[in-house]
């Protein structure tokens, strides 16, 4: 998220509102190489966060969320391998790779998130639910929106409906996390 926030502000004419978070990493964008370094940390801590929520519960669904958690973070490094190209100039093969590599990232987050639903009670299995529908309701919005990206046409909102579909479930990790802690800490005080 901070890494967007920053990438945003940097470049130059990029509007948050209308523009893909991809295009902060595209090939030819201005803030490509900035991205790229920004995320160096994030697949290596989402992929000792998996680990960690692996090892935090011996309830067979939240270690398999801990795996899948893992394996978001290890195709991470995947993503580098499929920039997509800049508006106007999308259809190579780096393009349909990054439009494969959404598809399994929004796979990979829905079995993260119904996996680990049952880590903190019946609120948060609700408030899972609500972040899956969330993410993939503002997901299809997006989707609808790519033939406009590839020719070059307005998409007004198309930013605002990403980020909501891309950092709900980052904003879950971070609740599940919270979860996991305080339970941690109440074996620890008891």
């Amino acid at each position: 998220i901070a890494s967007d926030s920053i990438c945003a502000i940097v470049y130059p004419g990029y509007s948050y509102t209308s523009q893909a978070i991809s295009e902060l990493s595209a090939i030819g964008s201005p803030t490509a190489s900035l991205w790229a370094y920004l995320l160096l940390p994030f697949s290596p801590l989402i992929i000792l966060f998996g680990i960690g929520v692996f090892l935090s519960n011996k309830k067979r669904r939240l270690r398999v969320s801990g795996i899948l958690l893992s394996l978001f973070g290890i195709s991470g490094y995947a993503w580098w391998f499929f920039p997509m190209n800049m508006r106007g100039n999308i259809g190579s093969a780096s393009d349909t790779g990054h439009l494969i590599m959404s598809a399994i990232t929004v796979l990979l987050l829905t079995l993260i998130l119904a996996f680990g639903s049952g880590a903190g009670g019946k609120k948060f299995r609700i408030y899972s639910i609500l972040t899956i529908l969330t993410m993939l309701f503002f997901g299809s919005l997006v989707g609808m929106m790519a033939p406009a990206v590839a020719a070059e046409e307005p998409t007004p909102w198309m930013g605002i409906y990403e980020r909501i579909s891309v950092f709900s479930p980052m904003i879950w990790m971070s609740v599940l996390a919270i979860i996991l802690m305080k339970k941690e800490n109440n074996k620890v005080s008891k």
